[in-house]
């Protein structure tokens, strides 16, 4: 069992926050798995880069999340360790439909949504219980789980209303599961604001990735449009010991967006 330094999984870590919180968790040494479901590349650049920022181990894990064999195997790829402290469920999707446009959304897109935005972190949580208790057991203090989920999840604003369901279920789950799993095991959620990050761009192209982020920073009391990294900041806070009495939170990180409505 490693004694020493955290132990951690950050699902969806290829690019983006996850790739901006796995190295923020590299610099304090820990160990880490990388997941990915379809960047193999960028998977591979942020392992490497978390190994150069000074994390004591990389490995890279290919997995769906959607799918609870891949949670398992994504998993499995920490148990030589014999614990997990941290994990960090980041992996997500959406669809861009204007909300008013219910026909643009079928049945098989909420399916989609939910299994990797919802069903995708309980599964994630199951498969690693085991070893987050054995963390805990280890450290003396609770094992920490950080949901990313966003601001579309409270307001029901967003990419489209699947998305934002997606995200109230993830919030709501927060809260059944912080009581399920205390006291070895803590859970808490960040809610993200506009993140400048490609996201934006794969699924409005330049332009209209362009137009949303000029009209966020121009609306939000901070004038500011977040990066990955200064999300990543808030969800390893949460991940490391400096928070472990909290649990149960569901935090907002929008550059005050909420202070507009």
């Amino acid at each position: 069992m490693a004694k020493d330094g955290l132990c951690a999984i950050v699902t969806g870590s290829a690019s983006g926050l996850g790739a901006a919180t796995a190295e923020i968790l590299a610099r304090s040494g820990a160990r880490l798995v990388i997941n990915y479901s379809s960047s193999q590349k960028e998977a591979e650049a942020t392992a490497e880069a978390c190994r150069k920022a000074g994390a004591a181990e990389v490995l890279v894990a290919q997995g769906d999340v959607s799918k609870d064999e891949d949670c398992r195997k994504i998993v499995a790829a920490a148990s030589a360790w014999g614990r997990l402290d941290i994990l960090v469920n980041n992996a997500g999707t959406t669809k861009h439909v204007a909300h008013a446009d219910l026909d643009g959304l079928s049945a098989e897109d909420f399916q989609r949504l939910y299994g990797v935005n919802t069903i995708g972190p309980f599964q994630m949580v199951r498969a690693a219980r085991r070893l987050l208790e054995a963390g805990a057991k280890a450290s003396g203090r609770p094992s920490a789980v950080v949901n990313v989920s966003s601001v579309a999840g409270i307001s029901g604003v967003g990419s489209s209303i699947a998305y934002a369901a997606s995200k109230g279920a993830l919030n709501t789950m927060t809260l059944s599961l912080s009581r399920a799993l205390a006291p070895l095991i803590r859970v808490n959620t960040v809610c993200p604001g506009y993140i400048d990050t490609p996201w934006f761009t794969k699924g409005r192209g330049e332009a209209g990735a362009k137009q949303v982020r000029d009209s966020v920073v121009a609306k939000v009391p901070l004038k500011v449009a977040s990066s990955a990294d200064d999300i990543a900041q808030l969800v390893c806070f949460l991940a490391m010991p400096a928070s472990s009495n909290m649990t149960g939170e569901v935090v907002r990180m929008d550059a005050g967006m909420h202070l507009t409505t």
